[in-house]
């Protein structure tokens, strides 16, 4: 079926570009954009000068197949993505057993079929993820991994990981890095400081993830492989990651979005859903970051999303785990950055479905002719209270509950397919 859709605000990461004008979908891309008139029996959508932009391009996706299909599956977590507007999920491997074998990565893939958006998956570095001896990355790759990582825990063996890039550059691999010491951060539930210490809780500072980053820039520098860390979260580390950048090492970075849009103090009074890895930090590593993602020096802005049950968050502060969903929050959030004008909306979709599509080699994240019909069609001012037992996730642990938001998905395309529409009842 041939789609035209009408009216639309069309967000263009690529040319940094908002026009009003109208898209034709057939076959599945994007097949013109800017014409006049509908292609004869086409079906017409009116967008009512809504923002239309590429879908989102998660890079970090926690999905709890296999092993924890009670916090999330691979269908709740398709819907939640389709109504947060994110067309293309890469999970992560840290999953009960890890993905550490091609026939784990098989498994989930097969699984992966019944989600209504594209799902990838990212495949364990060392066996289950224990950081002791490295993986068969040529046949995961094979197997269709995207890249590879052992998510949040760090291999703390320098000669098995720098045996690990070595192997991964000789095939092209992309590494995905969590830089943090995990000496310094073991135990820590919060951000060292005064505000830490008010609270009487373990804490960790900020140069904890600066000296993992320097390590792994460094095996980088050594090995020449391709590296993605996955969270940047303070200003300490920029400067490292500029002068990586600038020496030419085939380097990117992310941060989550809940990183962007809160801070230590949202931690309020011991409230075990704002408890993330890394721990929120303060105000003016925010802010420092901020700047980082709308310089370019931060590539990839992710939800990093990470279902945790209500046993494992109604816990004292210390003892909670750590994480929290975002599939259906990115975008909303993201709006509080358009909104207070830190970030522009290609720029927002720039971190959010280009850079990351680019990296791992995908054809998602554009809006231009030939490019895969994977659209977002969103409205920007539309405020809502949001209610977290409204969200199509299986568990509820989001640190926006109860907040005023902005930002709305009114309808989601997958392959020229709606896979999602607003009910505006």
């Amino acid at each position: 079926m041939t789609l035209f859709l009408q009216n639309a605000r069309i967000i263009d990461p690529e040319q940094d570009t908002e026009t009003l004008g109208n898209l034709v979908i057939d076959a599945g891309m994007i097949a013109a954009i800017g014409l006049p008139n509908a292609p004869k029996g086409a079906q017409i959508i009116d967008c009512e000068g809504k923002c239309l932009a590429p879908g989102i391009v998660d890079l970090g996706v926690k999905i709890g197949e296999p092993g924890e299909r009670h916090r999330e599956s691979f269908r709740s977590a398709g819907q939640a993505a389709a109504a947060g507007g994110v067309t293309t999920v890469i999970a992560r491997p840290d999953t009960l057993p890890a993905i550490d074998t091609p026939e784990t990565l098989e498994f989930v893939t097969r699984r992966a079929a019944e989600a209504s958006v594209r799902i990838h998956h990212m495949a364990a570095l060392t066996k289950g993820r224990e950081g002791r001896e490295m993986t068969e990355i040529s046949f995961l790759l094979d197997a269709g991994a995207l890249a590879f990582s052992d998510g949040d825990r760090v291999v703390t063996d320098t000669k098995v990981l720098s045996r690990a890039l070595t192997y991964a550059r000789s095939l092209g691999a992309l590494v995905v890095g969590h830089p943090q010491d995990p000496g310094l951060s073991k135990g820590a539930a919060v951000t060292s400081g005064k505000f830490a210490s008010l609270l009487g809780l373990p804490g960790v500072h900020p140069m904890a993830e600066r000296i993992g980053l320097d390590r792994d820039l460094g095996l980088i520098e050594m090995t020449g492989a391709r590296y993605h860390a996955d969270q940047i979260t303070c200003a300490r580390s920029l400067p490292a990651l500029e002068r990586a950048k600038k020496n030419g090492l085939d380097v990117t970075a992310g941060v989550s979005i809940h990183h962007l849009t809160l801070n230590e103090l949202d931690v309020g009074d011991y409230r075990s859903f704002f408890k993330l890895s890394p721990p929120l930090r303060a105000e003016d590593d925010r802010v420092a970051v901020v700047e980082a993602v709308a310089s370019g020096l931060i590539d990839i802005l992710c939800s990093m999303h990470t279902p945790q049950d209500e046993e494992s968050k109604r816990l004292p502060y210390e003892e909670a785990a750590a994480g929290a969903v975002a599939l259906e929050t990115f975008l909303p959030a993201a709006m509080r950055l358009y909104h207070s004008g830190a970030l522009s909306l290609p720029a927002l979709f720039r971190a959010m479905a280009l850079n990351p599509a680019k990296r791992l080699g995908l054809p998602q994240g554009r809006m231009a002719v030939g490019a895969p019909a994977d659209l977002v069609l969103f409205d920007p001012d539309a405020p809502f209270l949001l209610d977290r037992w409204t969200l199509k996730s299986k568990s509820k642990n989001t640190p926006f509950d109860g907040q005023r938001m902005e930002g709305r998905v009114l309808a989601t395309f997958v392959g020229g397919r709606q896979v999602f529409a607003l009910n505006k009842e």
